[in-house]
């Protein structure tokens, strides 16, 4: 090995939620082990963690309906809404914890309270809420959810949808008073804030190449984008969190276990309002359901953000598309993507997934009006000239299989080499809420031994819940609540919302 090569024990591969989230959690673990971080762009949580990017509910299955289906027989499926509430449980500690120990500064500046709400209209749409009340709110989890039909509470509560709305037509909401809204741009730049006091960051360095060597660790190639210079970084672990980026570099590494993974990249286009007056109105994360025939990532959604302390409010989504698979990459990402492993799989779910196709071609097509006509279901007066379009951050859905069984799958996916000498991050909702509990999924998968023996006391201390179901647990629910509540300053607010 050339003399020139720096080595170091963990290079984390861009600055986003997931990167800062596993750097954080290793210095907490292992303070003594050197870190280097590389960023493509010329700051952190400028992609898919950027505050205008993502949704920013702190997905925690309360309001979003696509976590609950109705079956074919009429039941409604609750199980993926709690296993998504309890991974949220998992990031709220760990993020008290921080704030506890001085890793987070303010937690105002990143988290505040936020009711999170279901809506739907027609009887069909009521019945629904109505099932999916009574099912969810006898979980320990979701304790606290309201069920309301009445127009006049409805008005009281959203009185920006109710302005104008035909009461004919029923309505329904599923409303919990102690969701969250998140910066998870704030969020993300004060953990790299803390990475960064033990550990070597460098932004505007693009990784290009990941090279195994003889010995098991990884040899790293980055470029500086402003300079041109190459340089190399020997590491004894990779992780590659470098949202769309990252199936191209585990692609490049080699690893069998990448082998028939693809990727499909959907952008997202959003309505934000330019008229303080309606902003204030509003003060919900208000989902509805996605249009018969449109995919789970459609579920449109009426949704108060708080960024840099002040409350925004956008509507969305609207897909778009492009062949990129990030917001600052390049149109020959998803050809450059196909390879022979994955050929055949991301062929076979065209047939599967016309309903994803004919929607995306509806939505290029639709016009400005088209998607005023779309918000007046939420906003009966929206009117354009109160609101801009915006386009989110690039999302790219896993394609996975074998042969001609490619699946699209909208969660994430954590792909890690069967040495635990590397480990990326697939995928896209519930995304950034769940950056806790999947960055422990790849440290046990990567470091098990040591995760069983040695750290899994030490996650204990930061996470009551380790180890642990809080939906089976009610007492230590309340435990964790209360504690997680109070130190990211949430008790108060709530009580005063």
């Amino acid at each position: 090995m050339s003399a020139s090569v720096v080595k170091t024990d963990v290079v984390l591969v861009g600055a986003g939620i997931m990167s800062a989230t596993l750097g954080a959690l290793l210095r907490e673990l292992e303070p003594t082990w050197s870190v280097t971080l590389f960023e493509k762009l010329d700051a952190a949580a400028a992609e898919s963690s950027d505050p205008w990017n993502n949704a920013g509910t702190g997905h925690s299955a309360l309001c979003e309906l696509n976590y609950t289906p109705r079956e074919a027989n009429g039941d409604v499926n609750i199980d993926k809404a709690v296993t998504i509430n309890e991974q949220f449980q998992v990031s709220r500690q760990f993020w008290a914890h921080a704030v506890d120990n001085g890793i987070l500064r303010d937690p105002s500046e990143f988290i505040n309270p936020i009711p999170h709400v279901s809506y739907t209209h027609g009887a069909d749409g009521v019945d629904y809420l109505r099932s999916r009340y009574d099912k969810l709110s006898r979980q320990t989890l979701f304790e606290g959810m309201e069920f309301i039909t009445d127009p006049g509470e409805f008005a009281d509560r959203l009185p920006l949808m109710a302005a104008g709305r035909d009461y004919s037509d029923p309505v329904a909401l599923n409303w919990y008073t102690e969701g969250t809204d998140i910066d998870f741009g704030a969020l993300t730049q004060q953990l790299v804030n803390y990475v960064g006091q033990g550990a070597d960051i460098f932004f505007a360095h693009t990784v290009t190449n990941l090279s195994k060597q003889s010995d098991g660790t990884w040899d790293v190639t980055v470029r500086n984008n402003h300079t041109g210079e190459k340089r190399k970084v020997n590491a004894k672990f990779v992780f590659v969190g470098a949202g769309g980026g990252a199936l191209h570099l585990l692609q490049r590494s080699g690893i069998k276990e990448i082998k028939g993974f693809g990727g499909f990249p959907v952008s997202g286009e959003f309505l934000r309002c330019t008229n303080p007056e309606l902003i204030a109105e509003h003060s919900a994360k208000v989902y509805g359901q996605a249009a018969v025939g449109a995919p789970p990532m459609s579920v449109p959604h009426l949704d108060t953000r708080v960024i840099n302390h002040e409350p925004g409010l956008l509507f969305g989504p609207y897909a778009g598309w492009s062949p990129k698979f990030l917001k600052n990459g390049s149109v020959t990402d998803l050809p450059f993507s196909v390879r022979p492993g994955n050929l055949l799989p991301m062929i076979s779910i065209a047939p599967k997934e016309f309903g994803l196709l004919k929607y995306l071609i509806s939505e290029l097509a639709s016009s400005p009006t088209d998607r005023i006509k779309t918000l007046r279901d939420f906003v009966p007066r929206a009117t354009g000239g109160d609101w801009e379009a915006i386009t989110a951050g690039q999302r790219v859905q896993v394609i996975r299989g074998s042969g001609i069984n490619g699946a699209l799958e909208f969660g994430t996916a954590v792909v890690a080499a069967g040495d635990g000498t590397i480990a990326g991050l697939l995928g896209a909702s519930p995304g950034a809420s769940t950056a806790v509990p999947a960055m422990l999924d790849v440290l046990e998968k990567c470091f098990g031994k040591k995760y069983e023996s040695d750290w899994a006391p030490k996650l204990g201390e930061m996470i009551p819940s380790f180890g642990k179901s809080l939906s089976d647990n009610p007492a230590l629910y309340k435990q964790v609540w209360d504690w997680t509540s109070k130190s990211l300053q949430l008790t108060q607010a709530s009580a005063d919302a």
